[in-house]
C-alpha cells in the first residue's frame, strides 16, 4: 500500500518551499550578491593598482661621453629624478644605440662637444620616450640651449602613439580562453581533438591579429611572418593552459586559468606602455606570465629584429608544455576510466 493510499506523506517528499538540506534561499542570495561584489573589487584592483602605482623607476639609461660629462650627467639624474633611472656607461655614442637597437638600455644621453644629446626609442613603449622627451626639455633649461631628442627605434608613421600594439593585450588573453571553452563543449572525451584544436586556432588567430595589425592598422612593420610567429605563441601558452587546466580539474581549473589569465596576467603585462613602468617586482613578475612574455616577443619581433625575445620565448615554452602536460594526464586519465569497472 503506497502513503498516498493510508493519507499519509512520504518522509521522502519535502513540502513546496521547504529543504531539509542545504542553506535557504536567503542565505543562498546574500552569498551570490556578496560574492559577486568581491568579484568586481577584485577586478578593479586588478586593473586600478598596477596603473596608480605605475611610472618610471631604474629605468636603464645608456650614458656616453668624457668622464667629467659623464659624472655631471650621473649626479644631475641622481639629484632630479632619483630612483628614475639606473645608468650604464659605453664607449660612444654609437655603442648607446647599438645597446638600445638590442633592448639592452631603454635610451641614452651622449655627451659631445656640440653638447648633450638624449637618445629614445618610442618602440620600446611610449611612456618611456615621454619621459626621455621631458629629460631632454629639463635639460635643455638647465643648459640655456635646445638638447636634440634622436629617435633610434620609432614607432610606424600610420600608429605614431602605438595604440595599435596597446590594444592587443585583451584580443591575446580572449584569444586563448574563448577556444578552450568552445572546444571543450564540442569533443567533452577527445583531448587529443581539443589539444588540436587550439593550436589550429591559435595560427589562424595569430595570422589575422597580426595582418591585422600590420595591413590594417599599420601598427607594426616587422617581418610579418616572425611577428606572427611571436602572436601565435602568445594565444597557444594562454589557450594551452587554461585547456589544460580545464581538462584536469573540470570547471575549477576552467576559473583558475581564466582569472589568472585575465585579472592576473592582463593588467601585469606592461604591453601597452612597457614592464619597466610597472610598480617594482611587478613588471618582472608579469613577464613570467603568458601575456607579459608575449607582449615583449611581439615588440621586440615588430620593431628590434627580435633583439630581447629571449626570456619571453622561454617562458611561452615552458607555458605551452606546462599545458600540454596537463592534458596528457587527463588523456592517459580518460583511458583507464573505461578499464576501471571490468577489471573491478
Amino acid at each position: 500500500m503506497s502513503a498516498a493510499d493510508t493519507g499519509t506523506l512520504d518522509p521522502r517528499v519535502e513540502p513546496a518551499g521547504q529543504t531539509s538540506n542545504g542553506p535557504s534561499d536567503p542565505v543562498k542570495m546574500i552569498a551570490v550578491v556578496l560574492g559577486l561584489t568581491a568579484v568586481i573589487a577584485v577586478m578593479l584592483l586588478a586593473f586600478a593598482l598596477p596603473a596608480v602605482h605605475s611610472g618610471p623607476h631604474d629605468l636603464r639609461l645608456g650614458v656616453a661621453g668624457p668622464d667629467a660629462a659623464v659624472t655631471r650627467i650621473d649626479a644631475a639624474l641622481d639629484a632630479g629624478r632619483p630612483g628614475v633611472f639606473a645608468t650604464e656607461r659605453f664607449a660612444d655614442a654609437e655603442a648607446v644605440r647599438t645597446a638600445i637597437e638590442h633592448r639592452e638600455v631603454v635610451g641614452g644621453i651622449v655627451a659631445t662637444p656640440e653638447g648633450m644629446k638624449v637618445l629614445s626609442a618610442c618602440a620600446g613603449g611610449a611612456p618611456i620616450a615621454q619621459t626621455m622627451n621631458g629629460l631632454a626639455a629639463g635639460m635643455s633649461a638647465t643648459a640655456g640651449q635646445p638638447v636634440p631628442v634622436e629617435d633610434v627605434v620609432p614607432l610606424t608613421a600610420d600608429d605614431p602613439a602605438g595604440a595599435g600594439l596597446g590594444g592587443m593585450a585583451l584580443p591575446l588573453v580572449f584569444g586563448g580562453m574563448i577556444p578552450a571553452i568552445v572546444l571543450v563543449r564540442l569533443f567533452p572525451h577527445s583531448v587529443t581533438s581539443r589539444v588540436a584544436g587550439a593550436v589550429l586556432f591559435a595560427v589562424s588567430a595569430g595570422l589575422a591579429l597580426t595582418a591585422i595589425l600590420q595591413f590594417g592598422l599599420g601598427s607594426v612593420d616587422g617581418d610579418y611572418w616572425t611577428t606572427s610567429g611571436a602572436v601565435i605563441l602568445g594565444i597557444a601558452a594562454i589557450s594551452l593552459t587554461v585547456l589544460g587546466l580545464e581538462s584536469v580539474l573540470g570547471i575549477a581549473g576552467f576559473a583558475l586559468g581564466a582569472v589568472t589569465m585575465m585579472f592576473l596576467a592582463n593588467p601585469l603585462s606592461g604591453l601597452a606602455t612597457s614592464p619597466a613602468w610597472l610598480p617594482s617586482g611587478w613588471g618582472a613578475f608579469g613577464q613570467l606570465l603568458p601575456p607579459g612574455a608575449a607582449g615583449t616577443v611581439v615588440r621586440s619581433t615588430a620593431f628590434f629584429d627580435g633583439h630581447g625575445a629571449g626570456a619571453g620565448l622561454l617562458v611561452l615554452t615552458c607555458w605551452i608544455l606546462f599545458g600540454l602536460g596537463l592534458c596528457l594526464v587527463s588523456g592517459l586519465r580518460e583511458r583507464r576510466a573505461p578499464q576501471e569497472p571490468a577489471v573491478a
